[in-house]
């Protein structure tokens, strides 16, 4: 579903209202938290998952730590 929102100044930061019915059938309220990920075709937000944030931060801490063996593997196919 393709909606158009204005953007709002909140404190230093920018938001944009979700409508009423979304936020009702995606089961969100106020103060929960999303993921916000930006896109070759714009922004997506997802359901925060606490499983999927700590594998994320996980695989940061691969790429950090193998960032040199990484690197060689992307030269080499």
């Amino acid at each position: 579903m393709v909606r158009n929102v204005k953007l709002r100044q909140m404190g230093a930061s920018v938001g944009a209202p979700l409508p009423e019915d979304m936020v009702e059938r995606l089961h969100l309220a106020p103060g929960d938290e999303v993921f916000v990920v930006e896109t070759a075709h714009g922004i997506l937000l997802s359901p925060y998952d606490a499983d999927v944030a700590e594998g994320g931060a996980i695989a940061a801490e691969a790429q950090k730590r193998y960032r040199g063996a990484l690197g060689a593997l992307a030269k080499n196919p």
